[in-house]
This record gives C-alpha cells, sequence and structure tokens, in this order.
C-alpha cells in the first residue's frame, strides 16, 4: 500500500544537527530566530511555556514533545516569567549542558534540546505538507529516541551518520504518528487521521499522473463534493489541487536532481500531458523552469 507520510519523509532527508541539555532555576527565558531550521525538544523534569511565531502559548511538562519543522521565532520561559527587562543568565556546563536562570542551589527545570536538518534542497516544498507544530503528551517512545539521538551526536562510533539518519527519520514519523489525535495544526498527518480523506491523499499518491478532480477525489472519500473540499482544507491546510500541485512538484524536483529523463518524461511521470504545460506549472510555482533548475541543482553540487 502507498504511504504517504513514508514517502514525503524519505524525500525530506532527516539528520542529526546537535543535541543539548538544558537545566533550569528560578525565573528564565531564551528565544532565538533559525530560520527554517527545525527544533524539538522533550522535557524531561518541570514544566516550562513554548512560544512559536503565529501560535498560542503553550505549556510543556515532563513527559512533552514539541517539534517545529521550520522555525522562524521560537522563545522558552520558566511558568513564571522573568520581567521584560531582566537578563536570563546561561552558562555552559561542558559537556552539552547548559545551564539557564539561577546559577546557584538545585536545579527544577530539565530538557533534551535539539535541532536537525532536512537534507533534501527542497525541504521548504515538503515542510508546507507537515504540521507547522507538533505537541505530544506521554509518549515515552519519543523520549527514548530524543536520547538515542542525543548518545549518538556525541559518540564517534562506526556509521554514526547513517544510524544518525535513521534515527530522525523514525523520530519524524514518530512525532507525526501521535499527533495525528491530537490538536496540532494542519497538515498531512491530520488528512491521513481521517480515514475519508486518507483514501483520497493515498490515490494521489497511487496514481499521481491521473487527472484528478475534485468530483473524483471525494468519490474516493466517499463524501459529497462541497463536504469533501471544506474537510480537507480544514484537516491538511490546503485545498486538494494545492496539495496534489505541491506533491507533484516535490516528485518533480526530485526527478530532475537525480534523473537523466528528458523534461517530457520527467512531466509524464508527474501527470501533465506535455513539456510545455509541465514547464509552465513548474515555473509559476517555484520560481524557474525546469531547465533552468537542473543547472541551478548541478552548480550548486
Amino acid at each position: 500500500m502507498i504511504d504517504p507520510l513514508a514517502e514525503v519523509v524519505t524525500l525530506l532527508q532527516p539528520g542529526a544537527g546537535f543535541t543539548k541539555v538544558v537545566v533550569g532555576a528560578g525565573l528564565w527565558a531564551i528565544s532565538r530566530s533559525d530560520p527554517g531550521e527545525p527544533f524539538y525538544c522533550v522535557i524531561l523534569e518541570g514544566a516550562c511555556c513554548l512560544a512559536v511565531d503565529g501560535h498560542e502559548l503553550i505549556r510543556l511538562r515532563s513527559g512533552d514533545f514539541a517539534l517545529i519543522p521550520s522555525v522562524y521565532g521560537v522563545a522558552m520561559s520558566s511558568l513564571e516569567p522573568p520581567s521584560a527587562d531582566a537578563e536570563t543568565l546561561h552558562a555552559a556546563l561542558g559537556a552539552g549542558q547548559f545551564r539557564i536562570g539561577r546559577q546557584e542551589g538545585p536545579t527544577d527545570f530539565r530538557m533534551l534540546a535539539g535541532h536537525c536538518s532536512f537534507g533534501s534542497p527542497d525541504a521548504a516544498l515538503l515542510v508546507s505538507l507537515l504540521p507547522q507544530l507538533m505537541h505530544v503528551r506521554g509518549e515515552p517512545r519519543l523520549t527514548t529516541l530524543v536520547q538515542l539521538v542525543d548518545e549518538e551526536t556525541r559518540e564517534q562510533r562506526p556509521a554514526r551518520e547513517i544510524v544518525l539518519a535513521r534515527l530522525m527519520e523514525v523520530l519524524l514519523i514518530e512525532a507525526l504518528r501521535s499527533t495525528a489525535g491530537t490538536s496540532s495544526s494542519p497538515g498531512l498527518v491530520h488528512g491521513l487521521a481521517d480515514c475519508r480523506l486518507a483514501a483520497s491523499i493515498r490515490a494521489m499518491h497511487a496514481r499521481p499522473t491521473h487527472a484528478w478532480t475534485v468530483a473524483e477525489l471525494a468519490k474516493e472519500a466517499a463524501l459529497s463534493r462541497s463536504a469533501f473540499f471544506e474537510r480537507f482544507s480544514r484537516a491538511v491546510g490546503m485545498t486538494p489541487m494545492d496539495y496534489l500541485l505541491t506533491w507533484r512538484m516535490a516528485m518533480a524536483k526530485d526527478l530532475l536532481r537525480r534523473d537523466e529523463s528528458s523534461i517530457a518524461e520527467i512531466a509524464e511521470r508527474v501527470g501533465y500531458s506535455s513539456a510545455s504545460t509541465f514547464s509552465v506549472a513548474f515555473t509559476r510555482h517555484v520560481g524557474m523552469a525546469p531547465t533552468r533548475y537542473v543547472r541551478s541543482r548541478r552548480a550548486a553540487t
């Protein structure tokens, strides 16, 4: 059976960047902005507040996991934040550990946080299919996976990079699966959690070359056209046709980078009747013609 979630994660090529243990005491607040850099954390002890651009404040407690596939602004603080003009003290303790807030005495907060990377040059396109924020409560498998990533990043073992890549794939998939029944932001995982919408999404992935219409996809989902359109758009965060176009463009970019096929052959493989119609759609969506895209990717390597 076609697995859309696995296809998207595989194309993303997730890899580990770095992890760190952060302990805190008293009142503290930290913030940073890393355009496009995925961030994740698991709370091991205590609790804190998490604020992500465009989302409501979230309270994280022990056992909670959070992952933001594309961070533009993230702030964390103690449950009672310090005053706006107060400076949060922080110190590196060595061995990838940091202390924030009060620097003396026992700590009341501990988390494992990290940044990962997506190896795909088209990560932004694929990330648009995922929830903007994933928050999972009480899932020990995620805590274990983050701890395994942390251990692996600190050791120079044979095949370290391969192991880290596989761990990050599993971590991302597990996070996405775990958010299916939560109130996380719209995305592919919410669409797949709805059995009717999942049928239409799998149909698009199984037959990307088919000239799908909203009416046909609604039939796959056993819903009326209007009910399907509204339900899909709310769950996935984009219309059915926008989703299909985004997935076709992701496939096209992957084929253009690694395949020696002609533009006409690739156009046919992603559902376009001619090279010219494909080129127009690709240029409008990507911002450059397929031939120019191929040259730019080759120049980059």
